[in-house]
């Protein structure tokens, strides 16, 4: 028995594309970018962030970067909306730089949201719990690579 499909219009196919991209940002994107923004602003007023960045601000040079950096990428690993939110609140406030944010931002990514992503993990996909410490700590250290390569390739540049 032969099937037909109905071929969507150019216009149902954007208009659907549309829609997608309408619920992600106003579902995903634009409230972790806003949550990034606040809890900057509060780690600022509270001193936290001068704190955190004093702390690691002998660590964080290793890559090019000062201290108040380590927040983009805490940020990055919850969220990776977070972690864009906390490096344009840290750009805005004058803490880090373009080139500095150049080095950064694979790093975000390549963490991507392992907060997010811990329950999906051991939820819907069915990992063991054993395995989970394995699954969760590559992507942070290869992003701690990434952050020494761009480093290389932006200031070497």
């Amino acid at each position: 028995m032969a099937t037909t499909s109905k071929k969507m219009m150019i216009t149902d196919v954007f208009v659907n594309g549309a829609f997608q991209g309408w619920n992600i940002a106003t579902h995903s994107t634009i409230p972790n970018v806003l949550m990034a923004f606040v809890i900057i602003k509060m780690l600022n007023i509270s001193g936290a962030l001068d704190f955190i960045g004093t702390c690691l601000g002998p660590v964080m040079p290793i890559f090019g970067l000062p201290g108040e950096a380590a927040m983009i990428l805490l940020g990055g690993w919850m969220s990776m909306g977070g972690g864009v939110g906390v490096a344009v609140a840290l750009f805005d406030k004058g803490a880090v730089d373009g080139t500095q944010l150049a080095i950064v931002i694979p790093a975000i990514y390549l963490m991507g949201s392992q907060v997010q992503y811990m329950g999906r993990c051991l939820g819907v996909i069915g990992i063991q719990g054993s395995d989970m410490f394995k699954i969760m700590a590559v992507p942070p250290i290869v992003a701690l690579l990434s952050l020494w390569v761009m480093r290389l390739v932006v200031l070497g540049s």
